[in-house]
């Protein structure tokens, strides 16, 4: 599926034809949309350029072809799994043309949409470069705020550290850690591509499109530090849950521990007094209230243990 948008007035509208400074917008397209594409621009695209935005294993990249330009870059997006909204990343491809320029993803994205409907000011699909680099500025600014949501579930997470931390808090937290692996290394690959674009004198820019790499730059590297920040503070708190996961099974096994010595005791007694013996040999077995002694001194025994073990720690 593909649309085509132009800008006037910067005002953006939506076109039947691919004139000359227009915007093509392909989601998730088929390798006859690609080829058809490249028949009406009428220029030399390689389809599997097109085509290389579908695979999410694709490296963020810039290739300077003879034709056209391809800027690849990975976004965040998210996706179901097991029923649960997780965080993940996939290319999106640009291509730039003489008069066209092209963005290939597998899936709709809130970044293009923000310029889909208009909401960005100073916008024109005129200006490519500048419209790239609006389009990279968005990128920095989504992962910022994946990272936010993500950082205020670890702290709602943390918030429970005192109540029932169960283990799927731990898993969640995994997950969390994992996504954050994801996006630092989303992040240094489109720090790379950046990098490449301040280098490429064949790519036209103006002074107004310098400052808005540069802006693009910092918050990349600002989103950078984020994840590492987020990510160690995610370690602690997994560390954390582990623990007092761990002191508190050993709070049970001791409290386990110490109810099976108080229960031994009058086990013990109990198994003396009732082997097949001779009742003269034992202790108040002949006595008219010997049950009761023997209980008394049961539990007496029992209640000495009781106060040893908590004079110890041992409760």
């Amino acid at each position: 599926m593909y649309k085509v948008y132009r800008t006037e007035n910067n005002v953006i509208h939506e076109e039947s034809e691919m004139k000359p400074g227009c915007w093509i917008n392909m989601v998730k397209p088929t390798a006859q949309e690609s080829e058809k594409i490249v028949e009406l621009l009428g220029v030399e695209i390689d389809t599997a350029d097109i085509m290389a935005a579908l695979d999410e294993e694709e490296s963020a990249r810039v290739e300077l072809e003879e034709d056209y330009t391809l800027i690849l870059v990975d976004i965040p997006t998210t996706e179901l799994h097991h029923e649960k909204v997780v965080y993940t990343t996939i290319p999106l491809g640009i291509l730039l043309t003489q008069q066209h320029i092209i963005t290939v993803c597998n899936k709709e994205t809130p970044i293009l949409q923000f310029f889909q409907t208009g909401r960005t000011k100073e916008f024109s699909t005129k200006k490519k470069m500048r419209f790239v680099y609006q389009i990279l500025f968005r990128v920095a600014s989504l992962y910022q705020n994946n990272l936010r949501i993500i950082d205020k579930r670890r702290t709602e997470i943390e918030g429970k550290v005192e109540g029932n931390t169960e283990d799927f808090d731990l898993i969640e937290l995994h997950e969390l850690e994992s996504t954050l692996v994801y996006f630092a290394t989303s992040l240094r690959a489109n720090g790379v591509v950046l990098d490449r674009l301040t280098r490429y004198k064949r790519l036209e820019q103006y002074p107004d499109d310098q400052e808005l790499l540069e802006d693009v730059i910092i918050e990349n590297k600002q989103a950078i530090e984020m994840t590492s920040i987020y990510r160690d503070i995610i370690n602690g708190t997994r560390e954390l849950l582990s623990s007092i996961i761990d002191n508190r099974l050993n709070n049970v096994m001791k409290y386990l521990a110490t109810i099976t010595i108080i229960m031994a005791i009058p086990t013990i007694i109990s198994g003396f007094y009732g082997m097949n013996v001779n009742n003269t040999g034992v202790p108040f077995a002949g006595t008219k209230y010997g049950f009761a002694i023997v209980a008394v001194i049961t539990i007496s025994i029992c209640v000495i243990v009781l106060l040893i073990l908590h004079k110890k720690k041992m409760l």
